[in-house]
This record gives C-alpha cells, sequence and structure tokens, in this order.
C-alpha cells in the first residue's frame, strides 16, 4: 500500500475534479467520530445537529452549480443497520438538496454483479481512485491509483452499480 491521502489533501480531491466524482459504499457502519453524536441523536429519535457536515454540503453545491457531478451508490445491508438508516435520513436531508445524486443497491445484488465487497472508494473523472482504508476510529486515508488498467476495473464497478442502482425516490421508502 503507497501512501495514504488524509486530511485536507483527501478534501482538495473534491474540489479540483473537472467533471465526475463517484462514490461506492460498501461499509454498513462507519466510525467517524464527528458522526457519533449526530448518530446517538438521529437514534434517540432526536432531530440530528448536521452542522459537520455543513463544508462538504457548500462544496457540494458550489461544484453542481459548476457542472459537476457527484454521484453515489450505497450498498444495504439487509436488514439496514442503524448507521445505514442515518446515512440515508442524512441524504434526504443535506446531500442529496445540495445536489449529489445517491442511488442505493441490496448487498446480495452488489455481490451479483461482482461488486468489490468491503471495498470503499471515490473515482474522479474516470481518471484516478481514492481507495479508503478504514481503521477502527473512521477513515485512516485513501490510496490513489491511477494505473490505467486499474482505473478501467474500478470504471467498470462504477457502471456496474449505476445501472442498477435504484434512486433515493425508491430507496427512500426503505426508511421507517
Amino acid at each position: 500500500m503507497s501512501d495514504l491521502v488524509a486530511g485536507e489533501d483527501f478534501q482538495q480531491l473534491f474540489r479540483e475534479f473537472t467533471f465526475t466524482a463517484f462514490r461506492l459504499e460498501n461499509q454498513g457502519i462507519y466510525r467517524e467520530p464527528h458522526e457519533a453524536e449526530p448518530l446517538r441523536q438521529f437514534l434517540a429519535g432526536e432531530q440530528p445537529d448536521d452542522r459537520w457536515l455543513q463544508p462538504w454540503v457548500d462544496n457540494v453545491r458550489k461544484a453542481t452549480s459548476e457542472g459537476r457531478q457527484f454521484q453515489r451508490v450505497r450498498v444495504l445491508t439487509e436488514p439496514l443497520t442503524d448507521y445505514l438508516r442515518f446515512e440515508m435520513d442524512l441524504a434526504l436531508r443535506q446531500n442529496i438538496p445540495a445536489g449529489e445524486d445517491i442511488r442505493a443497491v441490496s448487498q446480495p445484488e452488489a455481490v451479483g454483479l461482482g461488486l468489490p465487497e468491503n471495498t470503499d472508494f471515490w473515482m474522479f473523472d474516470d481518471e484516478r481512485v481514492a481507495l479508503m482504508h478504514f481503521g477502527d476510529h473512521g477513515m485512516l486515508g485513501a490510496e490513489m491509483l491511477t494505473d490505467p488498467d486499474t482505473v478501467a476495473q474500478y470504471r467498470e464497478w462504477c457502471d456496474r452499480a449505476w445501472d442498477v442502482a435504484v434512486p433515493h425516490e425508491q430507496w427512500a421508502k426503505l426508511l421507517p
């Protein structure tokens, strides 16, 4: 594994892409420290404090107003984990109104499509992949992949996932 891109260097990737940023999310639970309190609030039936997400939402709005796209496919566990219910609720309140196109596919469908399991990545402009690495306390960083053959394999996974994933209007019906 090469050096990991993290922190401000990782955030810069979302400000500098030209056309499309695509994410495949495969984890049923993420352990990001800044999400712990909003997740607790959500599970307690309280209105979560979303202020931690504001820089992301602002960047998505700016990028989409410039014609750039944020696309995301979430692989959903069956049954949904509490964390995925939280994430999906947050997407409906924040990410989608900001301009992200978030779709979902079930774990069995993802396996049937040959998508990589337990692998999260961002693909930028079909040219480079940020393969995300996680630890017990959230994301450690992303390994940048630029080899054309490797990127082509990730592009194929993106296409497979996107072609069958359902838009938020459909997956939102799964929420209680």
